[in-house]
């Protein structure tokens, strides 16, 4: 009780400083995004292929766990612009088995994927067309199970809605992280601003939460790839 006094009588300048001493307090966080990436390879065997938000035919999120030795043979031939599992994920949304999808394989990816461990494998498609998020994943033992299709469906689900990516920052967010892009350093883009360096920080820090970055250089790609910079 007491501590809660006193950190409620403390004095909060600015609104990121209040955003960030709201931040702090809130109770326990969901699951991140690499959470859910480890959870979906405990669920496959033999590895996942997980392209979330796809715009543009380029996912915004892109993660891959299959062997090495089928991943070089997949880019080396463009087998993306080609695979089957792709082609299904686009036209429909639903979870499906790779073995009940009847698309022409014209490459034999499939077969080749099985020679490679990937004999049995799923797929998982959400999300409107214009940012589709398609998720494959695989085992090489035996067909995966309903009850596991559905749990790595709600997960997909779940991943997509946490990468939707955000559709607008704060004026104040845009003005700290576009100094730092024309290469200003966190001094002089505070001077600029006419505000302290550590409050330049909290807004830095307010970006890339909004951005879901771990560092400014990843919130700066973000920003622009979301067109907001």
């Amino acid at each position: 009780m007491w501590r809660a006094t006193e950190e409620f009588r403390k004095p909060i300048k600015s609104e990121d400083e209040q955003q960030a001493a709201s931040a702090r307090r809130r109770g326990p966080r969901a699951p991140t995004l690499d959470q859910m990436f480890l959870d979906l390879g405990r669920l496959a065997p033999a590895g996942f292929s997980a392209g979330l938000h796809i715009r543009f035919a380029a996912p915004l999120v892109y993660v891959r766990t299959y062997s090495d030795a089928w991943l070089r043979t997949y880019d080396e031939n463009a087998y993306a612009l080609r695979d089957p599992l792709v082609f299904w994920g686009l036209g429909v949304k639903g979870q499906t088995r790779w073995s009940d999808i009847r698309l022409p394989d014209p490459f034999n990816i499939l077969g080749q994927a099985r020679k490679a461990g990937l004999t049995f494998g799923a797929v998982i498609s959400c999300g409107p067309i214009t940012s589709r998020s398609i998720v494959g994943l695989a085992r090489g033992d035996r067909e995966f199970t309903e009850d596991e299709i559905d749990a790595a469906a709600a997960l997909v689900h779940e991943m997509h809605d946490a990468a939707e990516p955000p559709t607008e920052l704060t004026p104040a967010q845009i003005e700290a992280l576009r100094l730092l892009a024309d290469g200003d350093r966190h001094t002089a883009a505070a001077a600029k601003l006419g505000i302290s360096e550590s409050a330049l920080k909290v807004r830095l820090h307010s970006a890339r939460v909004r951005l879901g970055a771990r560092t400014t250089a990843q919130a700066l790609k973000k920003a622009r790839e979301y067109g907001l910079l």
